[in-house]
């Protein structure tokens, strides 16, 4: 959020739109490379939409030549995507992977998400930690 907004005011909506374009595409993707990687290692896991594997390979040939091109004819775009993906990797290790966080961090991403559920009016705020509940 952060790198968009300086995006925002650095440059104009057309490279934000192709930033993100390039993230969209990369992330559609890695969507079907994982669907194919699901079909292949867990095939009796309940699907309720089950399509034939050739779709999502040929989805795959196209999605491949489409990036590289992308890559190959904007690398600076395709760059600056991928930065602004990998802005995300800090935040994942300190709100989901880091477990055994101190109390002040936890009150903190607390107090965090419930302002940004009045802001955004997302869901009914539950202000408060579940431990004391």
């Amino acid at each position: 959020c952060l790198a968009t907004l300086i995006i925002m005011l650095v440059g104009d909506t057309y490279t934000l739109i192709n930033y993100v374009s390039f993230i969209n595409y990369l992330c559609y993707g890695v969507t079907i490379i994982g669907l194919i990687v699901l079909r292949w290692r867990k095939p009796k896991i309940f699907r309720p939409i089950k399509v034939n594997l050739l779709i999502p390979i040929t989805y795959l040939a196209f999605w491949a030549f489409l990036l590289i091109f992308s890559l190959y004819s904007e690398p600076v775009v395709c760059g600056v995507g991928l930065i602004i993906i990998l802005t995300g990797v800090p935040v994942f290790f300190l709100g989901v992977y880091w477990r055994n966080k101190p109390k002040c961090v936890n009150r903190l991403i607390e107090s965090m998400t419930c302002w940004g559920q009045k802001l955004c009016f997302v869901v009914y705020p539950q202000c408060g930690s579940a431990e004391e509940e």
